[in-house]
């Protein structure tokens, strides 16, 4: 094992951590503004990943298509928050479970009817295609490093927008006390939905810029989802800054645990065996990391002050 190869695969982790936080921040946005458990938030995803897709290729230009991920999902959320999950906070976590998991085979089968069951692709624009130079004399994909400093950026305006905006004000007052904020004027229901439609378009955005690296299909987002609810329970539920480092805490252990692992067991049996073992404690490893953290600390890293 080189240095070079541990530093792309550091690098790869890096890039998971940044599209699980795109995922996780909307999810916990909207459980500490909401109390709502949104299993649907992979259909956003998904959806974000098939409007730039096909937009993409209607106008030729993946940046339009970008931008039409963001504008769907969000329309798609604030239209699901409006017509469904409004008449779900004041119902028990169950309801919500079972009302939500109904909207995911709504998206998937209505998304299944309109695009077909084909897996559709998304081409890396060229101003991202190429490769940049790593120490050890390997490249690394330069839409990747892009990904990572997307991820950057969004958690930086996010930060300005909960800490420094009159909607983040609103916001966090909203996860402290929701019947305050109501007796003093605020308009509960448009803060909802605007704090839905938020979360959807972060999930809209993950879904497009991981389309060009992967297909774009039917259920893509379900198992994103999985590992952003892990992300959300180790970093605690409703914080921002938990989701960030929750998020690239995951992306990075299971990543080098899959690269690792495997490399390790070789030292102890057979290597056909020593792949099938590592591969398989690999994929349990986040599971493993979330209990020795909820061990120490129940609420999370970083529960928010009012948990």
């Amino acid at each position: 094992m080189t240095f070079a190869l541990a530093l792309e695969q550091l690098l790869n982790g890096l890039q998971l951590g940044v599209m699980l936080f795109l995922m996780a921040a909307g999810l916990t946005l909207i459980f500490g503004v909401m109390g709502l458990i949104n299993l649907a938030h992979g259909s956003l995803y998904m959806v974000g990943a098939f409007a730039c897709a096909t937009v993409a290729a209607w106008t030729g230009s993946f940046w339009l298509g970008l931008f039409a991920s963001l504008a769907c999902a969000a329309a798609a959320g604030a239209i699901v928050e409006l017509l469904v999950i409004r008449r779900l906070y004041d119902r028990d976590h169950l309801d919500q479970v079972l009302a939500t998991f109904a909207l995911i085979l709504i998206f998937s089968e209505g998304t299944r009817w309109m695009f077909g069951s084909f897996p559709l692709y998304l081409d890396i624009p060229p101003l991202l295609q190429g490769a940049v130079p790593l120490p050890g004399g390997t490249q690394y994909p330069l839409y990747r490093l892009a990904i990572i400093a997307a991820g950057a950026l969004v958690a930086f305006a996010l930060y300005l927008l909960i800490s420094r905006t009159r909607l983040g004000i609103r916001i966090r007052a909203g996860e402290s006390d929701r019947e305050m904020i109501g007796a003093l004027g605020v308009d509960i229901r448009t803060l909802y939905t605007v704090v839905f439609a938020l979360g959807a378009a972060l999930a809209g955005f993950a879904g497009a810029m991981v389309g060009a690296l992967q297909s774009v299909q039917v259920g893509m987002g379900e198992p994103v989802l999985i590992l952003a609810f892990v992300v959300i329970v180790i970093g605690g539920i409703g914080s921002i800054k938990g989701a960030l480092l929750g998020a690239l805490l995951v992306g990075v252990v299971d990543t080098m645990g899959r690269f690792l692992l495997p490399k390790l067991f070789v030292l102890f049996v057979p290597p056909s065996q020593a792949g099938m073992i590592g591969g398989a404690l690999a994929s349990m490893l986040i599971y493993i990391v979330m209990a020795l953290i909820l061990a120490v600390k129940p609420r999370g890293l970083f529960p928010p002050a009012h948990a």
